[in-house]
């Protein structure tokens, strides 16, 4: 069955079940080949950004002997990333909803490409991080249009919930091979391959874009608002560089905490902005949508969480059961390879649940799972260990970034997209950079790293499980499921 690549606001024509009605699992639409083409483009860009989430993070040693950088400037590889990619999500999403979102892919794309070739060629520090920090600001344009155009692209329902599959499914995988690949490649050409495979990527994948990508943005145009675009553009620059930066050095910094309130102030002087303008950078009653809220703190929570236990399960690995970083990127390939399984798997599953029922069942399988970690000693068997429960705990976890995503995107107007798929990636980027902070200082700054990490991966999994908790009685999945989709209602005083 083709299916009509035009943006279209008009619902689903699937009809929603009534009360007391089973969900019916509908069965996986046929792809038509363009619509091939589309969902290849799309994925292969947002694959590229997860791969520079990670590509680099073996290399880091090798790169900061070659370019003079000193242990404790190597963080600033990472961070020289994070700052723009997660600061600047929000505002380019809604640029996209307004000026165009191709038109603004296409030029992330461009920069993103741009940036990585200036990586890959630095010649000394500042060079290199300027490449990194232009990466950050085409992948803060790539992320957000490029959901943007999918779910406008894919018409809400089965042929949505495969889209979202796979780009789930390929963004967890991404971030798996870059560890994997960062290991290979640096260890048999440099580290500036890293940074060249990025721009190959970009390379391939940005002539074929203009052909293919419709073009959508809403109907009207507003003006855009630059008082919310600076208050939340600057409060989370200055949110992310704080938990960043404390990752390395904890939260005793001067400039640590100072960022940290600054953060804090801008974004509740964003909520107070917003709630004033009459074009809000974010709609104030989206938030207030309960798919919109409980949906965004599942990805929160998921993408957190797990990004902790990847963290402080290569540290222990790597230091206390002497794994070379191959030997450990092999533990975390053997995720990624499940988590294709689980992204195979996951929309035939919405498709029966319902995304509510799916995310709440994913966090609780996620948290489950992950209790085991604590009994890691330091035989091999605690490598199958490991092993076994990151891969499992990963396909609960794909679970739940897929139907996260279609649980705050699902019945949102076409021309509000932008904004919903903005918040949906500025939950992962934060999710992302807030866990490891937050939990896995926990881990580096124990006496004993064993019985760090230990602690972490308890906490870990209590927070997760608590996390499907709230979910589910925030998103009542006690009621009905509907047929993989979500009604976006908004929150009622009880």
């Amino acid at each position: 069955m083709a299916i009509d690549t035009t943006p279209t606001s008009a619902p689903s024509s699937t009809p929603a079940p009534v009360a007391g009605q089973q969900a019916v699992a509908r069965p996986a639409p046929r792809l038509s080949p363009r619509d091939r083409l589309v969902l290849f483009v799309l994925c292969a860009a947002q694959f590229m950004v997860a791969l520079d989430f990670s590509v680099l993070n073996v290399a880091l040693p090798v790169l900061g002997a070659d370019l003079g950088m000193s242990t404790s400037a190597l963080q600033w590889a990472v961070t020289a990333f994070a700052l723009p990619s997660g600061g600047f999500l929000l505002l380019f999403g809604r640029m996209g909803d307004l000026y165009g979102r191709r038109r603004l892919f296409l030029a992330g794309l461009a920069l993103f490409g741009a940036a990585s070739l200036l990586a890959t060629l630095a010649w000394d520090p500042a060079s290199f991080l300027a490449g990194r920090a232009l990466q950050g600001l085409g992948a803060a344009a790539i992320v957000p249009t490029g959901m943007s155009l999918l779910t406008t692209t894919f018409p809400e329902g089965p042929a949505r919930d495969r889209a979202l599959g796979i780009s789930g499914t390929l963004l967890s995988l991404g971030f798996t091979v870059g560890m994997v690949a960062g290991g290979v490649l640096t260890d048999l050409l440099s580290w500036r391959s890293t940074m060249g495979l990025l721009a190959l990527f970009a390379l391939v994948v940005l002539p074929l874009a203009p052909r293919l990508l419709p073009e959508s943005r809403t109907p009207e145009r507003p003006r855009l608002d630059v008082p919310g675009a600076v208050t939340v553009t600057g409060g989370l620059l200055s949110l992310i560089y704080a938990l960043t930066t404390a990752a390395e050095d904890g939260f005793g910094r001067a400039d640590v905490l100072v960022t940290l309130a600054a953060g804090l102030l801008l974004l509740a002087a964003f909520v107070a902005v917003e709630s004033r303008s009459a074009a809000p950078l974010v709609s104030l009653p989206m938030l207030r949508r309960r798919t919109v809220a409980w949906g965004n703190l599942g990805g929160l929570v998921t993408f957190s969480m797990m990004s902790t236990v990847v963290f402080v399960l290569t540290l222990y690995l790597q230091e206390v059961l002497h794994l070379s970083a191959f030997e450990t990127g092999l533990v975390f390939g053997v995720q990624g390879v499940l988590s294709v399984v689980a992204g195979t798997f996951a929309p035939r599953v919405i498709g029966r649940f319902g995304a509510r029922r799916t995310l709440v069942g994913a966090l609780a399988g996620q948290g489950a799972i992950g209790l085991s970690l604590p009994a890691l000693g330091e035989g091999s068997w605690s490598v199958v260990l490991a092993t076994a429960a990151v891969s499992l705990a990963s396909m609960c976890h794909l679970g739940a970034i897929i139907s996260y995503g279609l649980t705050v995107t699902s019945g949102v107007p076409d021309e509000e997209q932008g904004l919903a798929t903005g918040l949906v990636t500025s939950t992962q980027q934060v999710g992302i950079t807030v866990g490891i902070p937050l939990l896995g200082v926990l881990a580096t700054t124990a006496t004993d790293l064993r019985s760090g990490v230990h602690t972490v991966l308890v906490l870990d999994a209590a927070i997760v499980l608590a996390a499907a908790v709230l979910v589910a009685v925030g998103l009542r999945v006690n009621r009905p499921a509907g047929s993989g989709t979500v009604e976006a209602e908004p929150l009622r005083a009880r």
